[in-house]
């Protein structure tokens, strides 16, 4: 009877040390027909009453998408939610059309075909919902999946790359809950910390070097992460590729957005436990999950205290190491790839952001957030880049918070932060980086490849309240055949705008309105009309569904590009 006690005690105990839930694996697609709906669905977080989420292919999160540089990919997504949203492959270079930003809407039961050669190299990307002013709410409620690119460079280096085995897909993500177990979107008390939406999460891993593809989720929070015995690791990928070499480490600070490859080194561990952990305590203050999430003690944030997350080290998920699997990666590759960053002497103009409060003062952190002064305009296009142009972007913090910064399109090259070159890990290419308070960040990217006079790329805050908020703006890179210059609003009015039927067109000087152009948000042009020189005109879109259009006017070789809204 003892040794049954024992036994079971021991069991216990053993159960007791192990996370409350196994992680969750998304399924993987790959092939070049990749079909994805996007669904409403629940999640049972707790017990109890479940929680109403989204999801893509299933109730929620998304499945990992596999695709390899070279392929020509047909992608469908079909909106089955009761929202209109849009879904954007962030990270990827793609043409505008196919970028699925905040023009690209997807109403409820209807299809978004895109389809794309994959241009990208071997990294971890991801896609989300892009609505204006209901990305949070989307991503929140669980929409949101990995994208593994390979290319023949990652295939020859000796890394772990089987999906699920020694190759882990890891969303990390804080979210908040009221009494009924549903999500709070507008929330700054994200106190519950999951991966892969699993709360409490374990995961069995082999004794051998295991890869984990990470992304930030979260909304708002920053991580620093390092393992509980504080091992080294390895990361051997950014946002956008593989590093020169691996960067050995015991911390690896993520804010939302960002990705990273990891390695960590198992061997020898077997039978023993370690957990990944964000070390908040480390955290400088200014940056979202630290002790003060502005740069002092006077400036407050609703809901943030008390939050016990945050400024203190925390875990994130439990490993428990296994025995090893056959034919085991049991080192770690010093050399990966050759990363050439754009030199600075090529670039053709700089351009600078500066992010500013709405508000000044102590409350600050609680309003909305802009970019030059301005906040999001959907009708207004903030910069028109010729084509090929390589651009140094200066981003400047005057806010008294830090704002991890994306750019649609392209990846970039830091050069600098306040003056001093970016850290290793940092050198390689990137779609996110995080600005902190008064902080200047300066990089360099060209855009190549893809133009189009019509539909615009995104730059934002992905701090989603912020995006959502207004701290985003839009550029267009040109098509580079088309000469001339772009009419501005004192030139013309175009009214009413939104229309339920018709749009009057007036030029307002000497500009007579030789052609008028209608496409919808895909980029397809949808009417011609072909004019005498006159100054007003009258667009009828009565047989067009609702949505986003977008009408260019033409004037000689001035060209002016707008948006419209069709109830």
């Amino acid at each position: 009877m003892k040794n049954i006690v024992t036994l079971i005690i021991g069991v216990l105990l053993f159960h007791s040390t192990k996370g409350q839930n196994a992680l969750f694996i998304p399924d993987s697609l790959m092939g070049k027909e990749i079909n994805l709906t996007l669904q409403n669905g629940t999640h049972q977080f707790y017990s109890g009453q479940p929680t109403i989420t989204m999801g893509a292919n299933g109730n929620i999160l998304g499945p990992t998408l596999v695709l390899n540089q070279g392929d020509f990919i047909n992608f469908t997504v079909n909106n089955q939610l009761m929202n209109t949203t849009t879904i954007h492959w962030h990270g990827l270079h793609v043409a505008p059309e196919n970028d699925g930003g905040p023009h690209t809407p997807i109403l409820p039961n209807t299809t978004w075909s895109p389809s794309f050669t994959i241009m990208d190299k071997a990294a971890t990307y991801w896609y989300h919902p892009h609505l204006h002013h209901f990305t949070n709410e989307h991503v929140s409620k669980g929409i949101s999946g990995i994208i593994i690119v390979k290319d023949s460079i990652e295939a020859q280096l000796s890394l772990p790359r089987t999906y699920g085995i020694d190759d882990f897909p890891l969303v990390i993500q804080t979210k908040d809950f009221d009494v009924d177990n549903q999500i709070i979107v507008e929330s700054n008390a994200d106190d519950v910390v999951m991966v892969n939406a699993t709360i409490n999460p374990y995961l069995d891993v082999p004794s051998q070097v295991v890869r984990f593809r990470i992304l930030n989720g979260s909304s708002q929070r920053t991580f620093n992460l390092g393992l509980s015995n504080n091992q080294d690791f390895y990361q051997i990928a950014s946002d956008g590729g593989l590093l020169n070499s691996s960067f050995q480490t015991t911390r690896l600070l993520l804010a939302p957005g960002e990705r990273a490859e990891i390695l960590i080194d198992f061997v020898g561990m077997n039978g023993q436990t370690t957990y990944l952990k964000s070390y908040a305590s480390e955290l400088s203050n200014g940056i979202y999950g630290a002790t003060y999430p502005g740069m002092g003690q006077g400036l407050s944030m609703t809901g943030y205290n008390p939050n016990p997350l945050n400024g203190s080290d925390f875990d994130i998920m439990q490993f428990v190491v296994v025995p090893q699997t056959s034919n085991p990666i049991i080192t770690v590759p010093l050399n990966l790839a050759t990363v050439t960053p754009i030199p600075s002497n090529t670039s053709n103009i700089t351009r600078t952001l500066t992010f500013t409060p709405v508000t000044m003062g102590p409350d600050q952190l609680n309003g909305d957030f802009l970019i030059n002064n301005a906040s999001m305009d959907i009708n207004i296009i903030n910069y028109t880049i010729p084509f090929n142009n390589t651009e140094i972007w200066e981003l400047i913090n005057q806010s008294a918070i830090s704002h991890p910064f994306h750019i649609h399109d392209v990846q970039f090259y830091i050069l600098s932060r306040n003056g001093v070159a970016a850290p290793i890990n940092e050198q390689g290419r990137k779609d996110v980086v995080l600005v902190k308070p008064q902080e200047t960040v300066r990089f360099i990217a060209k855009f190549e490849d893809f133009y189009n006079d019509t539909l615009p790329y995104m730059y934002h805050c992905h701090l989603l309240p912020h995006e959502d908020g207004g701290m985003m703006g839009q550029f267009i890179v040109e098509n580079p055949v088309i000469t001339g210059y772009s009419l501005s609003d004192n030139d013309f009015t175009i009214h009413p705008n939104p229309t339920d039927g018709a749009i009057h067109i007036t030029s307002k000087k000497d500009f007579p309105i030789e052609k008028i152009e209608l496409f919808n948000a895909l980029g397809q042009l949808l009417q011609t009309n072909r004019l005498a020189d006159i100054q007003d005109y009258k667009l009828f879109t009565n047989n067009f569904q609702s949505g986003v259009f977008i009408i260019k006017i033409y004037s000689g070789k001035n060209i002016i590009t707008k948006n419209i809204i069709v109830h």
